[in-house]
């Protein structure tokens, strides 16, 4: 299993005590396409928080291949997320100040496991899978929105991750950008073997996932 969940409860404390996930269990294969569905305020952002290891203030047990998260220190957990997590969100959240290119490279050196010279060229190999590497060297304030989501793509797949983790990351595309975004996924899901858990409202989007999960009132009610 890439991704095994078990019995994760989450609880807001602030005004009042508040259940927000109630007994999340379920398990992913390496390579799997997922989608995570329901109305706003079911929990699902919430869920991927936890999954995500952003979020270390709940009860159950959450593995990622052979690491049980809570055993992990905040500083394991860090490198787990920065070497075997992608990110992409709704919003891309590019660094206006740096290119294309650089943005791509960030994760990879923050990581610290090559060399400049190979993140660069990792990087560019990213933008060209995506189709977008003559927009390397343009600042990330002067590319198009469609664009700036294949960006976050590449920097998400920089160190190679075992799974990517997305929330709403076609929320803010139109029709056409929000296909380009699922043909993208399926195309790493089948040629790379890497696992993706999308939370969407989009049905069109999660039926064509490998597995729908439909959340309602904090809990799994489909899977």
């Amino acid at each position: 299993m890439m991704l095994k969940v078990e019995r994760v409860n989450k609880f807001f404390h602030d005004p009042v005590e508040l259940q927000v996930l109630k007994n999340i269990s379920f398990e992913m294969k390496s390579g799997e396409f997922v989608s995570i569905m329901g109305k706003s305020g079911c929990g699902k952002s919430t869920l991927l928080y936890i999954l995500s290891t952003m979020d270390s203030d709940y009860t159950g047990d959450v593995w990622l291949g052979s690491q049980l998260f809570s055993r992990l220190t905040p500083d394991e957990l860090a490198v787990l997320r920065n070497e075997h997590i992608g990110f992409v969100f709704q919003f891309h959240y590019l660094l206006p100040e740096f290119t294309v290119l650089q943005n791509v490279m960030m994760p990879a050196l923050k990581l610290g496991k090559k060399s400049k010279e190979q993140i660069e060229h990792d990087a560019m190999k990213q933008l060209r899978l995506l189709d977008i590497e003559d927009q390397a060297l343009k600042m990330a304030t002067r590319i198009s929105g469609g664009q700036k989501q294949r960006v976050a793509i590449a920097r998400a797949l920089i160190n190679s991750p075992s799974i990517i983790m997305g929330d709403e990351p076609t929320g803010n595309l139109d029709s056409k950008n929000a296909d380009m975004v699922f043909d993208l996924f399926k195309q790493l899901s089948i040629e790379t073997g890497t696992s993706l858990l999308i939370v969407t409202h989009d049905d069109d989007f999660a039926q064509k996932t490998d597995r729908v999960i439909t959340m309602a009132d904090g809990e799994i009610i489909s899977q």
